[in-house]
């Protein structure tokens, strides 16, 4: 490919199925976005705590070359993920939306032992493996899935703590009025011998 060559660029299906065959291999470029409900995501449905209309994840695509001095020009996929899915709160143990709006970039490369050859410094460009039938599903699938929180929960003040998570309020005040002393069984233990 030389540096004047200009590229067709491609249409992306928002269909499923294409979505899952991607040729990232061939000499153009791609663009598209659609829709994906929640149910279109196995793992990230087990996720969820319930589905209401309009969860889901909008998501755009569009890939370019850039001129890499000294090598081919390397392929770029930016990624856009904006969507709402529904969480139990950690604080609560109640139903709480979670709202996402991620931006990725991925570099393109031909083998595996390039991408784990990619300088970790890049924090902007990760490297991930084209192929003529590139998963572009799955990738978002796992960018939704990772830019979940770890423990989802609603704004501060939006919810009161349940009582399960931290125990009685009662026990809790007398346990530190009066905490129970360890060695009062060996004391008892004691008197009786």
């Amino acid at each position: 490919m030389n540096r004047n060559q200009v590229l067709p660029q491609v249409e992306l299906s928002a269909d499923l199925s294409a979505l899952r065959r991607v040729d990232f291999c061939a000499p153009q470029s791609y663009l598209g976005g659609g829709f994906l409900k929640i149910p279109d995501l196995p793992r990230l449905a087990q996720e969820a705590s319930k589905v209401e209309a309009g969860d889901g994840f909008e998501w755009n695509a569009k890939t370019y070359f850039v001129d890499s001095p000294g090598s081919e020009p390397h392929q770029i996929l930016q990624l856009g993920l904006k969507g709402r899915l529904h969480m139990i709160c950690q604080r609560c143990l109640q139903d709480c939306p979670v709202d996402l709006s991620e931006e990725r970039q991925f570099v393109m490369v031909a083998t595996e032992a390039l991408a784990d050859a990619y300088p970790i410094e890049d924090d902007e460009l990760e490297p991930i493996v084209a192929s003529q039938h590139f998963d572009l599903l799955s990738l978002i699938e796992d960018e939704i899935l990772l830019s979940l929180p770890l423990i989802p929960k609603h704004p501060e003040g939006a919810c009161q703590a349940h009582a399960s998570s931290f125990g009685d309020a009662k026990t809790g005040a007398d346990a530190l009025e009066k905490p129970e002393n360890p060695f009062n069984i060996l004391k008892n233990m004691k008197k009786s011998s």
